[in-house]
């Protein structure tokens, strides 16, 4: 009788995480993992409650991942700011990693409590007040604007409805920083 080989969490895991790096979030169910495996869906059952708490799992591993990749580019100090180094990374991020990008930041959300990105958010406010002057409130809307042109260059990326290259993507998110500081000097 043959012997079984023995599939871990962290194989899953690992496995969905290619899955969605290689053809995107729609492609993960238990059949493709299965496949990938070269198991029956019972190990991904036999690990975890259902689909809903595979996800978790692998988004934990991307998130996982994505600050890896940004905090390379913070450590880089290539950019003027950490602050301007974190929207690059998150925008290269989306570029280079298009697939995981979409799962972290463009599921839908309805259903979720608050993420680590909502930490990551409230975070970064203090940094913004003590580099602007403004309260956590001006901070907070500051952010929200930057962070939305961030976000909105990233989507395009990694939609492919956009290809910049990152002077220009470095000069627009500079041009945002310093407009809004403007505004909001006022």
């Amino acid at each position: 009788m043959a012997r079984k080989t023995e599939i871990f969490r962290e194989d899953i895991i690992d496995a969905a995480v290619e899955i969605v790096r290689d053809q995107g979030p729609e492609a993960l169910n238990a059949r493709s993992l299965a496949s990938k495996l070269g198991c029956s869906t019972q190990p991904v059952f036999s690990n975890f409650k259902g689909m809903d708490n595979l996800l978790s799992a692998v988004l934990g591993k991307i998130f996982e991942e994505y600050n890896s990749f940004v905090k390379k580019i913070v450590d880089k100090n290539e950019y003027s700011t950490p602050y301007k180094s974190q929207g690059m990374g998150y925008i290269l991020f989306a570029i280079q990693q298009p697939n995981l990008f979409k799962l972290l930041f463009m599921r839908d959300r309805k259903k979720e409590e608050s993420s680590s990105e909502d930490k990551l958010f409230e975070d970064v406010i203090p940094v913004i007040m003590e580099a602007t002057g403004f309260d956590r409130e001006k901070a907070s809307l500051f952010h929200l604007e930057v962070w939305a042109t961030v976000h909105g260059i990233a989507v395009m990326a990694a939609t492919g409805y956009l290809e910049l290259d990152s002077e220009l993507i470095s000069r627009i998110l500079t041009d945002t920083y310093q407009g809004l500081i403007q505004r909001f000097a006022q």
